[in-house]
């Protein structure tokens, strides 16, 4: 949900500014990561299509960590938050974490 909410509010700023988040191919990155949060959102809650939970995690995660590495080496700029820290970082942290949250949640779901 923190996630949605974060992107959204990009998301929001890109249609209204044009120039809220990073493009590629003229696509704004921070829909494809909003889209990113929002499908794996809906498989957990319904518990089902842990394929796609895994797929589109894993593509925002991915994305998350080549914007980080761009930005620390200085040849990207991520939006960042009130505080001045680039949010890929915070989305790296937050993909990263529900990778990692999901696989011990089916790992104990098997044991029982």
């Amino acid at each position: 949900m923190i996630g949605v909410y974060g992107a959204g509010g990009l998301v929001v700023d890109e249609f209204k500014t044009g120039d809220g988040c990073p493009k590629i191919m003229h696509i704004p990155m921070c829909l494809v990561i909003l889209i990113c949060f929002f499908i794996p959102l809906i498989a957990h809650l319904l518990k089902k299509w842990s394929v796609l939970y895994f797929l589109f995690t894993g593509l925002a995660g991915s994305i998350a960590l080549i914007a980080s590495i761009m930005q620390y080496i200085g040849n990207a700029e991520c939006p960042k938050t009130g505080s001045g820290t680039p949010m890929c970082y915070y989305s790296l942290i937050l993909f990263s974490s529900l990778i990692i949250l999901k696989i011990f949640y089916l790992k104990s779901k098997i044991k029982q």
